[in-house]
């Protein structure tokens, strides 16, 4: 994974816990990088070891790690230099999730090892949609309800996410049923 990803881990357990805590964070994850570089490719293994290591010292599931961090990012990546992006992919939160991969595509331009997740949504409702999530890396689902809750901010709009379909039980990729309504 890029650094601009462990940079965001690390940003939001800063400013909600402390630098005290990011520092145990990395010293039980065995990370010796005193600050990621954005654009500098890392071994997944790096992250992953943050995440369980946050895991451990903040007393939270490696799952609702990555939901924080998912919901964290949406407003990360808008500051870090991608919010025109983010604004050019869509007016409504079913829009922008239909071009999600689109997004990843652009993006692929400035880090061109990117190997981001693909997204497709299906059974569009008026409240409604399915959001499909293909991914080769593991244990990354948690992120998208994160990501979908803070697409809900973003949007100013009330959504609920619950999984219908999971790979780790079996299923060929993960699924989420997302409903969304104005505040």
């Amino acid at each position: 994974m890029y650094g601009l990803v462990n940079k965001g881990i690390q940003n939001m357990v800063c400013s909600r816990f402390g630098e005290e805590i990011w520092r145990k964070i990395k010293q039980k994850a065995e990370v010796e990088t005193d600050f990621f570089l954005s654009m500098e490719g890392y071994p997944d293994d790096i992250t992953h070891r943050l995440i369980k290591a946050a895991s451990v010292v903040l007393d939270l599931s490696p799952s609702e790690i990555m939901a924080a961090f998912g919901e964290f990012w949406v407003e990360y990546a808008s500051q870090e230099g991608y919010g025109e992006m983010m604004d050019m992919t869509g007016d409504t939160l079913p829009e922008f999730l239909e071009n999600l991969d689109n997004l990843h595509t652009r993006i692929g331009i400035s880090f061109p090892k990117l190997q981001p997740p693909s997204f497709e949504c299906t059974d569009v409702e008026e409240d409604s949609l399915s959001l499909h999530y293909h991914s080769h890396r593991e244990g990354l689902a948690p992120m998208v309800f994160g990501l979908v809750k803070g697409l809900g901010n973003r949007f100013d709009i009330e959504v609920e996410i619950t999984q219908t379909h999971s790979k780790n039980d079996g299923a060929e990729h993960d699924e989420f049923l997302v409903k969304h309504k104005p505040h």
